[in-house]
């Protein structure tokens, strides 16, 4: 079949739609590959928090979040500070339960850490220290029924309401179970009730993901947001140094590792 000059135009920018629309359809449902470090599905990092600050400018843990540790000054000083911890066995379990480390989330640690005695307890202090918008129960500043987390452990942005108050839980950076195998278990109950409590030692976060870490070292257990694990294992130090706990040989190892040592 033979076709004009007009005819044989019209059939090639016909043929140059078809074409078009076939490579947009193709890609359409090509998911792009998650960022390296970040998990995917909802769970895809988001903007992040403003507010979050770097824990190597933070040692008191009083400022919001954790903020990822990206110079490579900021690594160095973070291998710097992991590089003090000391190092040993984790001993047995035995004894351990939490009303070893007193009630949970109370206002009365007696050892002079931020936020106690303050008339709020260390849970709601936390929320209030994390979350973005907070609302509150009607004629209190202290018990938080609403917020929004930027969730450092996974990426993920969490509109949290107190009617599903498990969504977010308050991690022990260091867990008081391995606390308690590596030295607590000889302290006074004062002491320990201060670990239990301290900001520097508490983030809300994601909770099931908080559920899997249970009561692990970074050696068996990191958040899947590769990203903060730098910061994290920063955060695990100013614990473990503060409190005068050592970590195990492992441990320390993995901590280096992730600021890059």
């Amino acid at each position: 079949m033979r076709y004009s000059g007009g005819g044989r135009r019209v059939l090639l920018a016909s043929a140059a739609v078809v074409a078009a629309g076939i490579v947009v359809a193709g890609c359409k449902d090509i998911a792009p590959p998650p960022a390296d470090g970040g998990p995917s599905g909802s769970a895809v990092p988001t903007a992040g928090n403003s507010r979050a600050v770097n824990p190597l400018d933070n040692p008191d843990g009083t400022k919001p979040g954790m903020a990822v540790i990206t110079s490579t000054a900021d690594k160095a000083k973070a291998r710097s500070l992991i590089g003090k911890v000391a190092t040993k066995g984790r001993g047995p379990k035995t004894g351990y339960k939490r009303d070893e480390f007193g009630y949970a989330w109370m206002d009365s640690a007696p050892g002079g850490i931020p936020f106690a005695h303050n008339g709020c307890d260390s849970r709601n202090d936390l929320l209030k220290r994390d979350g973005e918008k907070a609302r509150f129960r009607a004629g209190s500043d202290c018990i938080v029924t609403s917020m929004t987390l930027h969730d450092p452990y996974t990426g993920k942005t969490i509109e949290w309401a107190k009617s599903r108050a498990t969504t977010v839980q308050i991690d022990h950076v260091m867990p008081l179970s391995y606390d308690w195998q590596m030295g607590a278990s000889h302290w006074t109950k004062g002491k320990r009730e201060d670990i239990a409590n301290d900001p520097l030692n508490l983030i809300p976060v994601d909770g099931p993901t908080n559920g899997a870490k249970s009561d692990s070292g970074p050696a068996t257990w990191l958040p899947p947001n590769k990203q903060i694990r730098c910061s994290y294992v920063v955060r695990f130090a100013q614990v473990s140094l503060k409190y005068d706990l050592p970590v195990t040989a492992a441990d320390k190892r993995m901590m280096l590792q992730q600021c890059g040592g």
